[in-house]
């Protein structure tokens, strides 16, 4: 069998090539060529070695974006370990949990997040080791700790002897509908949505500089700032920071990105903000995923930042985006088409394939990037992997030009009337109105336990919300059935840390609130 390692991939080949002195990381404390990445990845190999890591072998990071993170996830892949990042906004139980269900033997962790890890160490019997990112005072009982400079200056290795179909990485789902779950991927998945999304959609070059709102421990963000700038020696953006406007926004003066990555409820925030119109001139192209982007948002913010936004969809356990709008071709309120190397296929509730262009259905995609499992989820794994075929979750349509249109999570579609209607096209009509910053349409139960279509609304800043004046609106625009029988107003959505509205928390909020005979 042949070998591969995807960090030979990324990294030393563009080394061998004569490119070492390319950019290829650029932080807010200074910038590393390729060469000096690559050795510091094998020198980090190196220590991961020193402490006992043996191949296939779990190594968790919860650590924020920077060369530590980075040369963490690949050091583990290079040395034939499997890298397992994870969110840094878990509690320490969280962490915890994860932790001992991956059964990794060392941690590695941010200063930030210390006090999580030690509450997360005592739940995790197998973890031996912990990587801090610098010296702590705190004392972690059974647990040996090691600061970063140990493995960052430890002797280099060659990359293990790693072949395609080698375990690379695992992903955790977000687990907000259920217990977190380690999506398994192989070395070769990673090329292969380089070499599909990254080169056949975005047109990615080497001159192009990557800046993702999306962090390095969503399968999202680690795309987008790590395996599709690394594929053709182009550069990356990280910012350890919680990305705000402002802060976006001074990243992209100063550094100039060409392509930027961001998500839905992040384009909302950046159009509410008052950061200059020019703030995106560098950019070429910019890629939304997540959760569907409203046309309005495309139309506001191709307007005034004169970027064209391509929204797409993807999963954690297809590893990046699989169905996407094309750069000069995209059609607003769609996710465009199969990306190459990609098959879609709309199924009814039976499992059987819908021809029908405008019903809908649930969205199955096959294609090479494609998890082999979940970790220890054997009746999971099976509703989910079906032969070749990914099952996703999400209700779509496809349109009569051979577009595609997400309707929502495929048990987030609700009945008005004994109807069926799609939450995304309710809100897309509220997003409409001048007055609407963020919305999320819910089913919540009325006096006789029906449930009907509430709309919670976060109001643009310095506006009032008028219950009365947006469900008019609606009943303008859509069918009478579909508008909202109650409008809430709220401050913010909950979101998970992918920026995913939390739809199970807003509906138990709904129903908490709403006075009796609201939803008449």
């Amino acid at each position: 069998m042949a070998g591969f390692n995807a960090v030979d991939y990324l990294l030393d080949r563009h080394v061998r090539a004569g490119e070492g002195g390319r950019v290829a990381v650029i932080t807010p404390t200074g910038t590393l060529t390729y060469a000096e990445l690559a050795q510091e990845v094998h020198r980090v190999a190196g220590g991961l070695a020193a402490l006992g890591v043996r191949p296939e072998e779990r190594v968790m990071l919860c650590m924020v974006d920077g060369v530590e993170l980075l040369s963490g996830i690949l050091g583990a892949m290079y040395a034939g370990a499997v890298p397992v990042p994870v969110s840094t906004m878990v509690t320490g139980a969280e962490l915890g949990k994860v932790l001992a269900d991956s059964r990794a033997r060392v941690l590695c962790v941010s200063a930030e997040f210390t006090a999580a890890a030690k509450e997360a160490a005592a739940l995790a019997p197998e973890l031996v080791s912990m990587v801090l990112d610098r010296a702590d005072p705190l004392d972690f009982p059974g647990v040996d700790t090691h600061d970063w400079a140990e493995l960052s200056t430890s002797d280099p290795v060659a990359p293990f002897g790693t072949w395609e179909d080698s375990p690379a990485l695992w992903l955790y789902t977000s687990g907000t509908t259920g217990e977190p779950k380690g999506a398994m991927h192989r070395h070769a998945s990673i090329r292969a949505v380089c070499e599909t999304y990254a080169r056949d959609v975005l047109g990615i070059r080497s001159e192009d500089r990557c800046f993702s709102v999306a962090k390095l421990f969503f399968a999202y963000g680690i795309g987008n700032s790590a395996f599709f700038p690394f594929s053709v020696g182009a550069s990356t953006v990280l910012e350890p920071g919680r990305p705000s406007p402002q802060l976006v926004a001074e990243r992209a003066r100063a550094h100039r990105p060409t392509l930027f990555f961001g998500v839905p409820t992040f384009y909302a925030a950046l159009l509410a903000s008052d950061i200059p119109d020019d703030a995106f001139s560098s950019v070429r192209q910019a890629v939304s995923a997540g959760e569907p982007l409203p046309a309005v948002l495309f139309e506001r913010f191709r307007d005034r930042f004169g970027v064209e936004i391509l929204d797409g969809i993807g999963s954690t356990e297809a590893l990046h985006i699989f169905l996407s709008n094309r750069p000069g071709e995209v059609v607003p309120g769609t996710t465009g088409t199969a990306v190459p190397g990609y098959d879609v296929e709309i199924r009814d509730t039976l499992g059987a394939p819908v021809e029908a262009a405008g019903e809908p259905g649930e969205l199955f995609v096959r294609g090479p990037s494609t998890a082999f499992g979940y970790w220890s989820r054997y009746e999971t794994s099976k509703r989910v992997f079906q032969g070749e075929w990914l099952r996703t979750g999400d209700s779509y349509v496809r349109n009569p030009d051979g577009t595609y249109t997400c309707l929502g999570r495929f048990n987030d579609m609700l009945k008005a009337g004994g109807i069926w209607v799609s939450p995304s096209e309710v809100e897309q009509r509220l997003l409409q109105h001048p007055d609407v910053a963020e919305v999320a349409v819910v089913a919540a139960p009325d006096e006789d336990g029906i449930d009907k279509p509430v709309a919670c609304v976060v109001p643009v800043a310095g506006r009032a919300i008028e219950p009365d004046v947006l469900i008019e609106f609606c009943r303008e625009g859509l069918a009478s059935f579909k508008r909202p029988r109650a409008v809430v107003e709220v401050a913010e959505l909950p979101k998970t840390a992918t920026g995913k509205i939390r739809r199970n928390v807003i509906r138990e909020q709904v129903r908490d609130s709403l006075r009796p005979g609201a939803l008449a």
